[in-house]
């Protein structure tokens, strides 16, 4: 097995000399609050395309967070935690191909007020109304149907502020993020910042938002050849608008319009549109039923023909008591006539957590295309994960 480690960087220092000093100073409102918690997490599985093969992994996500109240309703703090993990995935034991890692889960520190706060370090940033099918997934990389709902975070500064009538505003900066996030399939240039905003309002009965950001692409590591002009960088920018709204049934869109300054390939626009709808019926402990539609197409203008492919998810949840939930997903992919289906059961103790996922899928599991990871779901197959917190 080839195991790779993190090195701590400047910011983890920042953070960690920031968490003892929290610790140690007895000056303050109060106290430092420090919580040592953790993941431990265990998964086997078997499908059989595109050949039969069996799966299993161990994963450890120690947690560490310190809270102080600094007093005058300020406060700082701060989390870190690891992804400690081992797999191994093959036919047989004597060319099972293995894999693990031990690295920075989350690593910020935060400076808060009741309206205010500003996070630095390496951070879940994610955002947007929908839940199956998100155009807004710039940062995560969240897939609904992983029971542990598990990403990478991406490193950076965020600031955030929040208005009497819960209009807020979001501004970020990131650095250091050259590997694919969210819907990405080009990476960002190494050590190249990247930097972007949101604004989000009450509308109605409901709400709306407004989304930029900025970065540079590094076409050398793009799979489409380049002109030798482009090969220091070219320029993407992309705007989202989403907004949900109860109006009886939930409803709510996310829609994405990207422009990439590029001649690498003709189709320089991508957009994204999904809309979604959910609802809860009286049968048993209560129904939830929720269904997403997206389009996506690139083109060669920003509002012109392009190349389309669509794809609609549904879901039901039902609980089945205190314990006990069941989830139904299916998703149809009307561009390739693919169709997914998962099916999880799940129970809840205070401290443990069993999944028991049952899926019937094409041989190749690409509803988010660029996700190497998600081949454990293609084919027909099962997958059981039980998970321990502490």
């Amino acid at each position: 097995m080839k195991f790779r480690r993190a090195v701590p960087g400047p910011v983890l220092m920042a953070i960690l000399t920031s968490s003892l000093f929290l610790a140690m100073s007895p000056s303050g409102a109060s106290a430092a609050d420090l919580r040592i918690q953790g993941r431990l997490s265990f998964w086997i599985g078997a499908h059989d395309r595109p050949v039969r093969e069996l799966g299993l992994g161990l994963r450890y996500i120690p947690s560490l967070s310190l809270t102080k109240d600094l007093g005058r309703g300020l406060a700082v703090d701060v989390e870190a935690s690891a992804n400690i993990y081992g797999s191994a995935l093959g036919s047989s034991p004597s060319d099972a191909e293995t894999s693990g890692a031990a690295k920075a889960y989350r690593l910020w520190v935060r400076l808060s007020t009741a309206r205010f706060e500003a996070r630095l370090g390496l951070q879940k940033i994610n955002f947007g109304s929908a839940l199956l099918l998100r155009p807004l997934m710039w940062f995560d990389r969240l897939d609904p149907n992983d029971p542990l709902q598990l990403t990478d975070g991406v490193k950076g500064a965020l600031l955030k502020y929040t208005f009497a009538d819960n209009t807020n505003v979001w501004l970020w900066g990131l650095c250091g993020n050259d590997e694919v996030k969210g819907w990405e399939t080009v990476p960002t240039r190494s050590r190249e910042p990247e930097f972007g905003g949101r604004v989000q309002t009450p509308v109605l009965s409901g709400e709306a938002a407004f989304t930029y950001h900025h970065r540079r692409m590094d076409p050398r590591r793009s799979l489409v050849p380049l002109p030798a002009n482009e090969r220091s960088g070219a320029s993407e920018d992309r705007i989202g608008l989403d907004g949900k709204w109860d109006v009886g049934p939930g409803v709510w869109f996310e829609a994405v319009l990207v422009r990439r300054d590029w001649s690498a390939s003709p189709d320089r626009y991508q957009r994204m549109l999904t809309l979604g709808i959910d609802g809860t019926l009286g049968l048993g402990n209560g129904l939830h039923l929720l269904a997403e539609h997206l389009v996506f197409d690139a083109a060669r203008e920003a509002f012109g023909p392009g190349t389309r492919r669509e794809l609609t998810g549904l879901s039901a949840d039902l609980p089945l008591g205190i314990l006990d939930r069941v989830r139904a997903a299916v998703f149809r992919d009307w561009t390739s006539r693919d169709w997914y289906r998962i099916l999880t059961w799940q129970r809840t103790t205070d401290a443990w957590a069993l999944f028991v996922i049952a899926f019937w899928n094409p041989d190749r599991y690409a509803i988010y295309a660029n996700r190497p990871e998600t081949n454990l779901f293609s084919g027909q197959g099962l997958q059981i994960t039980l998970a321990y917190d502490h």
